[in-house]
């Protein structure tokens, strides 16, 4: 009577695991078909020290398809501790031909009264700035942007990500 009784509950452990297994690879399925406008998506992580004004987030994107238009977001993550509502960064572009573009890009991370913008809870707030709403690359290839932060202190701290995110434009 012990063997059935063992055999029943390892049918019901298989069957769990079976359905478990199912229920994972449906979850994974479902959330990755979700982001298929995602052409390029990558955050550095800022050491915990600060972010000194020499080093630079580097992210090397490949661009294939020149008519497509694409809207550019830039992402920062900051804690509670940084002390200013903005954040001023460098932003240069290598391009494949080997010309280099820099700009300068302000970022709002908090509005006039002082309270973050941005999603977040705790204290870390997450931004998704818009940058381009329709960017084109002139180019195939591949394009390497540095990102530096522009601001006055020689080491930046609350500033916890940078990144780029590049989604297919849907118009």
């Amino acid at each position: 009577m012990n063997d059935r009784f063992f055999s029943a509950s390892t049918t019901f452990g298989v069957r769990l695991v079976r359905r478990f297994m199912f229920l994972l690879i449906g979850f994974f399925l479902f959330f990755s078909s979700c982001n298929k406008s995602v052409f390029f998506d990558d955050v550095a992580k800022i050491d915990g020290g600060g972010w000194n004004r020499n080093d630079k987030a580097r992210f090397e994107i490949e661009v294939a398809d020149t008519a497509q238009t694409y809207m550019f977001f830039i992402h920062v993550r900051n804690d509670m501790s940084y002390r200013y509502s903005n954040l001023y960064i460098f932003m240069q572009t290598r391009f494949p031909n080997g010309n280099i573009t820099r700009d300068t890009l302000e970022c709002i991370l908090a509005d006039p009264t002082g309270k973050w913008l941005g999603k977040g809870s705790g204290k870390l707030r997450q931004n998704l700035i818009l940058l381009n709403a329709s960017l084109k690359f002139p180019l195939n290839g591949s394009y390497v942007m540095d990102i530096e932060q522009g601001m006055r202190d020689e080491v930046l701290t609350g500033i916890s990500d940078i990144g780029i995110r590049i989604e297919k434009n849907p118009n």
